[in-house]
């Protein structure tokens, strides 16, 4: 990472260790295709319990991806996209800054090539 990126170290690093788990992957899916819903809504569509599905909203949570809210006995959860967004951000960086680097080997590459003696057989040619 470079230093520009550091700042956003934490939210980041919160946001891929809740992803890592494909559960919570497709409860944000799950919330992205109906809204905001209940717990108990996304336990049906998946095959683990309301429990555990209330545990992994609350990962999702505290890394900023979904948020919940009261509606009168129900608490009600929809993604939250700004985290995503700001991972998605240092993902586009962090790839640029490897094209980056990845085209400037490219080219040291290519005029190494180009500086070989015009007449000199290259290891393995004929």
């Amino acid at each position: 990472m470079t230093d520009e990126h550091h700042g956003d170290a934490s939210p980041v690093d919160a946001v891929l260790a809740a992803l890592a788990d494909p559960t919570r992957r497709q409860l944000l899916d799950l919330l992205a295709e109906l809204g905001e819903t209940t717990a108990t809504t996304l336990a049906e569509r998946l095959p683990v319990s309301r429990q555990a599905v209330v545990k992994h909203l609350a990962v999702l949570d505290a890394a900023g991806l979904v948020g919940g809210h009261r509606a009168g006995r129900e608490v009600r959860y929809a993604v939250r996209p700004a985290a995503l967004n700001t991972t998605a951000r240092w993902m586009a960086a962090l790839a640029s800054d490897w094209d980056r680097r990845l085209a400037t080997i490219k080219r040291l590459a290519e005029a190494a090539e180009r500086e070989a003696a015009p007449g000199e057989v290259e290891p393995g040619g004929a």
